[in-house]
């Protein structure tokens, strides 16, 4: 049985005391913590960059598990791995090169995850899925929180664990987008090793995060 993590999204947490929130997270037993970060070009909204990262640093030492939804994205590695970022999640869209994007990342001691948007193909990851650490499937179109959840992601996430066993590999499956009690469990049943949650984790059980992130691993 795969052990399964909770990476709580701060999209849904209140920005104005975001370290408050993501040390609530750690004592509600979080595994990672989730950040999303968007350029509004390639994604229609705007969060947080780098300097903000920095700062939220020093609150936690779970593991920044950082979703770069930028483009062009090579250029910016260096600044997120160095504001502390632990993973770095990157588009295959996004980037001239996907494999060169992905040595970037390793060459600074971070996880390297590849994300797929609903209409991505799984093909775009197989060939670079010895080479990373974390395959991200979006379960809704990226940009907004609050989505509904897009059921016709899990095949993705099936036949990535077809594969990653098949061969042995170490990249993990983590899905994002729209998840509640009641999918979470379509996607562990599916293969998912990590949640991402934000809406379900802050606002179901009148905001009790402990709570939440327990029926997420275990319901």
């Amino acid at each position: 049985m795969r052990s399964i993590k909770i990476s709580p999204s701060i999209l849904s947490a209140d920005f104005s005391r975001l370290g408050d929130e993501i040390q609530n997270l750690e004592k509600a037993q979080a595994d990672l913590i989730h950040i999303d970060v968007m350029d509004g070009h390639f994604v229609p909204n705007l969060t947080i960059g780098p300097v903000v990262i920095k700062k939220l640093r020093k609150y936690t030492n779970l593991p920044f598990d950082v979703h770069l939804m930028i483009s062009p994205v090579h250029k910016y590695i260096k600044n997120y791995a160095e504001a502390g970022a632990n993973i770095i999640t990157i588009h295959p869209e996004a980037t001239e090169n996907l494999e060169s994007s992905i040595k970037e990342i390793k060459s600074y001691n971070k996880k390297a995850g590849v994300s797929l948007n609903p209409e991505t193909s799984v093909d775009k990851v197989l060939p670079v899925l010895h080479l990373i650490d974390l395959v991200l499937i979006m379960s809704v179109n990226p940009g907004f929180g609050g989505q509904k959840f897009m059921e016709k992601t899990l095949e993705k996430v099936k036949i990535l664990r077809k594969e990653i066993d098949k061969k042995k590999l170490k990249a993990e499956i983590e899905i994002d987008g729209g998840i509640n009690f009641e999918n979470a469990k379509k996607a562990k049943d599916a293969g998912v090793d990590i949640l991402v949650s934000g809406t379900t984790i802050f606002q179901e059980n009148e905001g009790d995060l402990k709570r939440n992130i327990q029926l997420l691993k275990t319901g």
